[in-house]
């Protein structure tokens, strides 16, 4: 078990201890798959939202809150799908879901028909991501425990796989947005044809040592259990926080740059600056900080992300000048998240009872998602307002600088 009050051994990289096994390279290849798709749709969902489908601020930020609490709030569900039928059948029709949606939202073209759209895709999320983030946690622990080094370099990697798929999914939406924003959702769907090819004919039917438990007794246990709940507070508003990449940093960049074509290449920047320093930052925080030392000092980051843009605000800079600040809040958020997330879903095993981590993994994002749908509707509210430009990035920075207090204290 990690040791949540002092430091833990020094990371060892994958290769110089026990090798991944197949199953733990098929995940991790997984969930660079998933994001290509993903990310080549969601990034110009709000501008799409407001302009072709006339959405007002409000509703557009409901909506993307929507999308996240679908996907998020409802990982409780397909975590313990995974837990009660394996992995193999929930990752199979979360697939399906997924293609579905993007279809769907493609030819959408009402409030109701984009609100359905939005919710099976996030809905198909929350089918796939939890089986798949579960079972490479308990994958990373048996790696750990096989003398392949610290569970949390595994985390990393497979943190470093999405954020690769962050970088290209953006690229590749922003050249198919050059036709129009259904061509995006049909090549996200085409993705994830692939993606179920591959999974129906590589991952396995049943996988040694994984449990598999009734439905009945799990969600008793999540509630009592107190510090797994402080954590899935702290690490929903680390959420909240990275979800305005998608709300108000697409806003900042509008009204910088006159346009939204800069934001493909902010998303590149937090993409490579993950794919590029995740492991070294993980290697480094697993030497010097505690668990709940790397999840503060990376609330403190994401926290004076949000600060540097209020700061400058006042200003008014447009331009490429205008930029810096959104450019800034990138960066110091992206830093925040390489200590925040890895450290979080490494800390989940040793809080769950055997045989439910699939449970607890879906809940610390359906907790999340919960807190993600609320405060994005307030943030739209916030840009909306009225109030003085910096006032609604202050009131951001204040909410990971909260959540840090919450974290728990002790093993």
């Amino acid at each position: 078990m990690i040791s949540l009050s002092g430091r833990r051994p020094a990371v060892r990289a994958p290769g110089r201890g026990t090798p991944l096994s197949p199953l733990l390279r098929l995940l991790v290849l997984t969930q660079l798959a998933f994001n290509v798709g993903f990310f080549a749709v969601l990034p110009f969902l709000a501008e799409h939202l407001g302009t072709a489908v006339g959405m007002a601020g409000w509703l557009v930020g409901f909506v993307l809150g929507l999308r996240t609490f679908s996907q998020q709030g409802l990982f409780v569900v397909g975590g313990a799908l995974a837990d009660r039928y394996g992995i193999r059948p929930v990752v199979l029709t979360g697939c399906v879901l997924r293609i579905a949606g993007f279809v769907w939202l493609g030819f959408a073209a009402r409030t109701w028909a984009v609100i359905g759209a939005v919710l099976l895709i996030g809905f198909a999320a929350a089918l796939f991501s939890p089986a798949v983030e579960s079972e490479v946690a308990r994958q990373a622990v048996m790696w750990e425990a096989a003398g392949g080094g610290d569970r949390t370099r595994v985390l990393a990697l497979f943190t470093v796989a999405g954020q690769a798929g962050a970088f290209v999914g953006p690229l590749l939406g922003a050249l198919l947005l050059a036709v129009d924003f259904r061509t995006a959702c049909l090549a996200g769907a085409a993705v994830f044809v692939l993606v179920l090819a591959g999974h129906a004919r590589l991952l396995p039917q049943h996988i040694p040592g994984r449990k598999r438990v009734r439905f009945g007794g799990g969600a008793r246990l999540l509630l009592r259990n107190r510090r797994f709940l402080a954590l899935c507070c702290a690490y929903g508003a680390y959420l909240l926080a990275y979800n305005q990449l998608y709300l108000a940093l697409p806003a900042e960049v509008e009204r910088a740059a006159g346009s939204q074509a800069p934001l493909a290449w902010l998303f590149a920047l937090s993409s490579l600056l993950v794919v590029g320093s995740q492991l070294p930052v993980t290697r480094w925080a697993g030497r010097r900080l505690a668990p709940r030392r790397s999840m503060v000092a990376g609330l403190g980051l994401i926290a004076a992300g949000f600060a540097a843009v209020a700061l400058a605000r006042p200003a008014g800079w447009t331009g490429a000048g205008g930029l810096v600040p959104a450019a800034g809040f990138v960066v110091l958020l992206t830093l925040g998240q390489m200590l925040v997330a890895p450290v979080a879903r490494a800390w989940v095993p040793d809080l769950a009872e055997d045989g439910r981590l699939g449970l607890y993994t879906g809940a610390l994002s359906s907790v999340s998602g919960l807190i993600v749908l609320a405060g994005s509707s307030a943030t739209g509210l916030l840009l909306d307002s009225g109030l003085p430009a910096a006032v609604p990035w202050l009131v951001l920075a204040a909410v990971p600088l909260a959540a840090a207090g919450l974290l728990p204290r002790r093993d």
